[in-house]
């Protein structure tokens, strides 16, 4: 029989054995200390849409987050649509009709029918999986994931930071936002938050710089295709983190000439890199 001792021991060992030590955990230092670009600190991989390219992994559903974190330190870059009474979900296109077994516009239809059907790949093929809401993945990935938010056009930001604060998620989530005024409305609305905006120039920086959106607390989207070792140097002195976007070509450029190329990519200064190819990428990087 254990004694208490035993069985205290016992459950102790169980829990740590059953967490992945690839869960990415955010320091009390917060999230914006984490993120601060420094020499020798490892490249971070942005999961583009949770990681939809995985046979029978949706994007934008739970079950495929979980899939990637077990596997490599995930940031989880997902989608949030607004329902027609105004549940939070996640799902990237405007329409039903690509990713779900539904049809239609989503802010046309009940949260309640997107609770009926079931997640599709990004092959059209049908899974068990079901759309989860936001405030479900909020606090999933508590102690698992950092997530990069890109609320669409539909969605209010102001629903989204209430939520990010009832769920007390303030150090797992980077806001994403397309432009200056928008990045403003997200730091007036918390400014505790991070928040992705997009510099693929110095004019776009000081538009972010004069609305009064401070450096420590932007995470730079650099572009899709790589920017100049200045631009990269100019973003680093002034504490900034970048995201570089291999979705797309970059990915491509990697499949044929080798995942060696995703070293190079973090070499020449890449923080973050966002990616439709999020384990190979992980692969690619423990090599190195």
């Amino acid at each position: 029989m254990l004694t208490r001792f035993g069985l205290l021991a016992f459950c102790l060992a169980f829990l740590l054995g059953c967490t992945p030590k690839t869960y990415l955990r955010v320091p009390k230092q917060g999230l914006s200390e984490y993120l601060k670009p420094e020499a020798g600190k490892p490249t971070l991989i942005s999961a583009h849409r949770g990681g939809g390219d995985y046979a029978g992994y949706p994007e934008n559903c739970l079950e495929s987050f979980a899939y990637l974190a077990k596997q490599a330190a995930m940031i989880i870059e997902c989608d949030i649509g607004l329902t027609q009474d105004s549940v939070l979900v996640m799902l990237h296109d405007d329409a039903l009709d690509r990713t779900t077994t539904g049809k239609g516009k989503l802010n046309a239809v009940s949260y309640a029918y997107t609770q009926s059907l079931h997640l599709k790949d990004n092959a059209g093929t049908t899974t068990k999986f079901r759309m989860p809401t936001l405030e479900q993945v909020l606090n999933w990935g508590k102690g698992k994931v950092i997530y990069t938010l890109d609320v669409k056009r539909t969605v209010p930001f102001e629903k989204v930071v209430d939520l990010i604060h009832r769920t007390h998620t303030e150090d797992n989530c980077v806001v994403i936002t397309y432009n200056a005024q928008d990045a403003a409305k997200v730091y007036r609305l918390d400014p505790s938050l991070m928040i992705s905006v997009t510099i693929r120039n110095e004019a776009e920086y000081n538009r972010h710089h004069d609305l009064g959106i401070p450096d420590n607390r932007m995470v730079a989207f650099v572009g899709t295709r790589e920017p100049s070792a200045e631009h990269y140097a100019f973003l680093h002195k002034k504490g900034i983190s970048c995201i570089l976007g291999t979705l797309g070509n970059l990915d491509k450029m990697a499949q044929a000439k080798g995942d060696q190329v995703y070293v190079n990519f973090a070499k020449n200064g890449a923080d973050i890199m966002s990616t439709d190819r999020p384990l190979e990428m992980a692969k690619a990087l423990q090599k190195k």
